[in-house]
């Protein structure tokens, strides 16, 4: 009885650990300061957090899948100055969103085809546009910012009521994030070619179908987070949004999804989200200088990606003592 009951509580921490992690924090830091706990210094996290969240999502289904970008930085500064040109040219905020959606899935399906085709290690295809978006972003402006954008700034700024727009668009695409992974067949393919990829071939998956749909709505998420990110800052900046994809890494990795692939949720995701935004906000609060911010978050980055080795080793060795101890019944 002792024993089940035991086990029952590490089943409860195991799953929700990061849940607990989250409220300590927030614990913390409403002690820490007394300006954490007000609408207005919650609402500003969320809206710093909203851009590299929806990035995180695209990075969570990537993962899962065993695949990566690390080039979603450069291609929001690509993908956005486009849409900020085409709202200049136009004066249309639809049309602007389809140029910075449009341009953020080509870049991926480039991705996509650089992995599956020509079977490039999603690090190196990754690596590779990040270069060439950044490149591609300066080029187009010739390094120079592009200001006076007007009304396009409605949505990394706006509100509806008292909620801020970026906040409403990120909670949008953790529930389309949710439910891609929890209630579609593409998520369920995502977890079985992320958890063993021969075995999803032999089971009959469309494997490079699947990645490529990865890549493709990576790219649907990245071209949004574009359009957040210029509207925020209120300019066109093709060398912008540098580092971005390192910190939706760290927001996933925190959130529980794991590198080596097949284990991760949009739920987990989202709160280490807040995780990371909690400490960023903190920090600054609290005036911690900012290079001892940077190690501060490299040692939490080791620690995930540590625990993240442990607990992956912890589970192949209880399912060879599984195994072993069926063995020794038969």
């Amino acid at each position: 009885m002792v024993m089940k009951k035991q086990s029952a509580a590490n089943v409860l921490l195991s799953r929700y650990s990061i849940l607990l992690v989250l409220v300590v924090l927030f614990l913390a830091c409403t002690f820490l300061n007394e300006n954490f706990l007000t609408w207005g210094n919650l609402t500003n996290i969320s809206r710093q957090i909203s851009v590299t969240t929806i990035l995180a999502f695209g990075e969570t289904i990537l993962i899962i899948c065993g695949l990566l970008d690390l080039s979603s930085g450069s291609v929001i500064a690509f993908a956005g100055t486009l849409s900020v040109i085409a709202f200049k040219a136009t004066g249309s905020m639809p049309l602007a969103i389809l140029v910075s959606i449009a341009v953020a899935m080509f870049c991926n399906l480039l991705n996509g085809i650089m992995v599956t085709r020509f079977r490039t290690p999603a690090f190196i295809a990754t690596l590779a546009m990040q270069t060439m978006a950044r490149g591609a972003a300066l080029y187009m402006t010739a390094g120079q910012n592009v200001y006076q954008i007007g009304d396009y700034t409605i949505l990394g700024q706006g509100s509806i009521g008292i909620v801020p727009t970026p906040i409403l668009i990120m909670l949008f695409f953790f529930g389309v994030t949710w439910y891609i992974l929890n209630h579609s067949r593409f998520g369920r393919s995502l977890y079985a070619i992320g958890g063993n990829e021969d075995a999803a071939i032999a089971s009959g998956i469309a494997v490079k179908r699947v990645k490529m749909g990865a890549y493709l709505i990576n790219g649907l998420l990245v071209g949004i987070a574009a359009v957040l990110f210029m509207s925020r800052v209120n300019a066109g900046l093709p060398n912008g949004a540098q580092g971005y994809e390192f910190d939706a890494l760290t927001t996933t990795i925190i959130g529980g999804t794991s590198f080596s692939g097949g284990i991760g949720t949009a739920g987990g995701t989202l709160i280490g989200a807040f995780i990371v935004g909690f400490l960023n906000n903190i920090m600054n609060l609290t005036s911690v200088n900012s290079y001892i911010q940077q190690i501060i978050r490299g040692l939490i980055i080791a620690m995930a990606v540590i625990y993240d080795i442990y607990a992956k080793t912890r589970r192949t060795r209880k399912k060879l003592g599984n195994i072993d101890s069926a063995v020794a019944k038969a």
